[in-house]
Formats: C-alpha cells, sequence, structure tokens
C-alpha cells in the first residue's frame, strides 16, 4: 500500500520551515532503548533554525487567524482519517523509538486519534456571549459582548512517555484555533512527531505554514522559550525543566504539565481483588513512566496483608519482554541513565530501611515491577517522583492519616480512592489537594475529553480539547454603542 511516508523510507524526520520540509546534512541517530538499533534520524537544529521557524510563524499567524472555521475543523477531521490509516504504522514508530509494548503502542495511536476528533467537535463550542451593560446604575444600554481570538503563535515543547498523543493534545487545539504553532518534540521520537506534522501538512485542508517542526535540546527550546513572538508556552517535562522556563519566558501565557507523586488510599470496604489489580496496572503500566504513574499506596492496616498478597500476585503476573510481542505489558526504560536511577531508588529505599517485596530485578534489560514495603515518609523513593516502575506501600490506621500522608507533597497531579463508602468519597472528593480526582480506580486514569492539569509544583493550565482551546486563545471584548 502507498504511504505518504513511502519517500522517507530512511526514517529520517526532517524539519518543516511552515510547510517545506527540509533536511540538514547532519544527522542524530536515535537507538532503540530495547536492542539498541538505529530506529531513527533527527536532524541536529540550531537556535537559529528556531528563530526562523519563529518568524514564518508569525507570518502565517495572519492567515490562520482568518481562516474559515469549516476548514480548521475538516483538516482536524482530515487528519484523524488519515492517522487511522496509518495506525499500524504508527504503532511501530513508537515501539521502535520509545520501546512501547505494541499493544499499547495500539492504543495511544487510538487516543490521538480520538483527541484530534474531540477536538474538532470542541470548536463549535468556541464562542463568546453577550453582557448586560446597564446591570449597574453607571452603566448604560449597549450591545456589548465577548469573543475568543486566536493569540497569534504557539510554541510547543513535548516529552518522550507519549510522543504521539501528547503533540496531538497541544497542536491540534492550538491550530484549531486559528493559531500557528512551532513544534519542538522530544529527542526520543522525533520520527514519531515527524510523522504526525506530516499529515497535518500534507492534508488538502491545511493552511500554508501554519505548522513548523524543529528538533533539538536546549539551545532550540531555549530559543522558544525566550522569544517574544510566541504568545502561548505549552511544556510538558519536568519540574526543574518547568521552573527554567517560568523565569525565561518573559511576558506570554505559559502552560505547564509538570510531576507528579500520585497516590492512592485502599480503605477496607473496598474490593481488594479488583483494587490490587488496577494498581498493578497504574503502577507499572509504561513502565513506570506517566505523570500520573501510581507512585504511593496507602492501604487501612486491617486489609494491608491481604491487599499486598493480591498486589505482589497481580505484579508477578506482568510480562516484561520485548516491545514487538502482543501480550508484553511492560518494555525497558527509556535510556540506560533511568535504568540506573531505578536501581538506585530500590537501593537507598532498601538502606533506608524499606524491604523490597517484589522485583528489583533487571532481567534482558528492562527493569522488573517493583513493589517496596515499610516505607516511611522521609524516604526519598516516596517523597520524589521516581518515573520508574516502583511503587510504595504504606501501612495506615485510618483515612485522616492517609489523606495527610497523600496532601503532604509539593506534587498535586491526581490521587485516587478505593473505597464503598459514599461519604467518605464526598469527603475525599473536597479533601484531596489535586488536579484531578479519581474514585475507585487508579489516578493514573485519564480520558483525554477531560480536564487534565495539577495544582501545586505539577503544573498551571489545563489540558483537554476544551480547555487547551481555552489557553490558545484570548478574550476580546466589544462594546457597540448607539
Amino acid at each position: 500500500m502507498f504511504s505518504i511516508f513511502t519517500q522517507n523510507c530512511k526514517g529520517e524526520a526532517r524539519v518543516f520551515m511552515g510547510s517545506e520540509e527540509e533536511s540538514r546534512e547532519t544527522l542524530v541517530e536515535r537507538l532503540s532503548p530495547y536492542d539498541g538499533s538505529v530506529v531513527s534520524f533527527a536532524p541536529l537544529c540550531s537556535a537559529d533554525d528556531a528563530t526562523r521557524a519563529l518568524k514564518i510563524a508569525k507570518e502565517a499567524s495572519k492567515h490562520t487567524a482568518k481562516s474559515p472555521l469549516h476548514q480548521r475543523v475538516s483538516w482536524l477531521e482530515d487528519v484523524a482519517n488519515m492517522l487511522e490509516k496509518y495506525r499500524e504504522d504508527m504503532a511501530m514508530t513508537l515501539v521502535n523509538e520509545v520501546a512501547k509494548p505494541l499493544a499499547f503502542a495500539r492504543v495511544e495511536v487510538d487516543r490521538c486519534i480520538e483527541t484530534i476528533r474531540l477536538t474538532a467537535k470542541e470548536l463549535i463550542a468556541l464562542h463568546g456571549e453577550t453582557i448586560p451593560t446597564d446591570i449597574a446604575p453607571s452603566g448604560k444600554k449597549t450591545i456589548a459582548y465577548f469573543t475568543r481570538v486566536p493569540v497569534g503563535v504557539v510554541a510547543c515543547i513535548t516529552p518522550f512517555n507519549f510522543p504521539l498523543n501528547l503533540v496531538a493534545h497541544k497542536i491540534a487545539p492550538a491550530l484549531g484555533a486559528g493559531n500557528a504553532v512551532v513544534l519542538k518534540p522530544t529527542p526520543e521520537a522525533p520520527l514519531t512527531a515527524y510523522k504526525l506534522a506530516k499529515l497535518f501538512n500534507s492534508s488538502k485542508y491545511a493552511i500554508k505554514d501554519a505548522l513548523s517542526v524543529v528538533y533539538g535540546d536546549v539551545e532550540v527550546g531555549s530559543t522558544l522559550v525566550k522569544s517574544h513572538i510566541p504568545r502561548v508556552l505549552s511544556f510538558t517535562g519536568s519540574v526543574p525543566v518547568g521552573t527554567i522556563i517560568t523565569q525565561q519566558a518573559g511576558i506570554k501565557k505559559v502552560s505547564l504539565e509538570l510531576g507528579g507523586n500520585a497516590a492512592t488510599y485502599i480503605e477496607s470496604s473496598a474490593d481488594i481483588e479488583y483494587s490490587a489489580s488496577r494498581c498493578a496496572f497504574g503502577a507499572f503500566v509504561n513502565s513506570g513512566q506517566v505523570c500520573i504513574s501510581l507512585q504511593r499506596i496507602y492501604v487501612q492496616a486491617d486489609v494491608y496483608d491481604a491487599f499486598a498478597q493480591k498486589m505482589a500476585e497481580e505484579t508477578k503476573s506482568l510480562k516484561v519482554g520485548s516491545p514487538y510481542e502482543e501480550d508484553t505489558f511492560m518494555g525497558p526504560l527509556i535510556d540506560d541513565e533511568s535504568l540506573s536511577r531505578a536501581k538506585t531508588w530500590v537501593s537507598s529505599a532498601q538502606n533506608e530501611g524499606a524491604t523490597l517485596l517484589t522485583g528489583g530485578e533487571v532481567i534482558d534489560g528492562s527493569f522488573t515491577p517493583t513493589i517496596m514495603t515499610d516505607v516511611t515518609d522521609d524516604m526519598k523513593i516516596i517523597c520524589e517522583e521516581v518515573f520508574a516502575p516502583i511503587v510504595s506501600l504504606v501501612k495506615v490506621e485510618s483515612y485522616d492519616e492517609a489523606l495527610e500522608k497523600m496532601n503532604d507533597s509539593p506534587y498535586g497531579l491526581q490521587f485516587s480512592i478505593f473505597t464503598n463508602n459514599l461519604k467518605l468519597t464526598q469527603k475525599f472528593i473536597e479533601d484531596a489537594e489535586c488536579g484531578g480526582v479519581v474514585i475507585n480506580d487508579i489516578p493514573t486514569l485519564r480520558f483525554d475529553v477531560q480536564p487534565y492539569g495539577g495544582s501545586k509544583l505539577s503544573g498551571v493550565g489545563r489540558e483537554g480539547p476544551k480547555w487547551a482551546l481555552e489557553e490558545f486563545t484570548e478574550i476580546k471584548s466589544v462594546v457597540i454603542c448607539d
């Protein structure tokens, strides 16, 4: 079958300067986290490349803002349809570049398609409202309203853990709202981002030069952050980098989806077998490399032993191995540095008095799903984001104790509770200090249609098509007098 990717069979992720593809003499190899083979190549971009892309976007934004809504809706729908056609190709690219197990790679492609289609549907609701200016004695009768308008240029910086869907969560609403976009994808998955951008730029509904893509790391990223051209900067990544961005960004809207230290509470009335099964999934899916990966499990004392035993059984049943096999649940971490850090987390916790219940081994290059017990509040493994397949079980005597420990964190992305107590459910919704609460499932649960974002160090702003469209637009107030 002919593919729009056929002409680029060498796996080169090319630069998009607006709608035009460009190559570079110097290419950086991307090695598979699974077997070390070369799986793609990316150009080595410079600060000048980033500046040029921004200038193209600035000029293009004059046209994107005036483009008809029906064209932008058709554009998104066309991209979603093409992505559906190339589903297997995109899934295999994810497996190659980030070693995401094939079954979950397909899920990410499907979610990406849904994200784009949801954005197209939400565009119809992107509107303002009328305002009664004579409501106060100092006012008078006018025709007044506000409308939402595109910000102009949006710069997007995306991470490796969901290198397809998280790109879509940014560029689909940004383009759909009538902006021009400059994307800097993660260095770990350049070809994944290139292929998605290729679908956008090859669509018959594409707006000329609306989407640019540049590759690189600190130099390119800093140029995008410091430039006065973007009106909005959307970043998903670590807290340290997010902190630097807020210091360098200047006067522009900054949307940050940063780290997390997701936690759940297993109350005595919960279904232990179901809870353990879901917690094993939430702690170890994507090798724990998820901002809302379940890291802390607070278990009521009278069900602690039963839960720990069932959790260990569920964890041992997960298949760790080749990401190319259909039934593999977990593959390797993204790189050797992450693997080394996972080992250090476990050894450090053991030195501090924690007990290894299961896991903690490296098999064929993959760090096995790991459960730690006897963990205390002052241990690094429970205080910081581990971003690895490691979860800690903590015995508590009451809901109040669990909640206090759960909230005692600089992060506040998502928390959850397993319980059949309705009053406790209502109380938890109010008490949990985080951006998202989940009842009777893992905090790792996310539906792309929902608002997503955190409090505290977990970031500012919200993603999800409806809310991202608000992030990427500004309010214009209008008053018409007699």
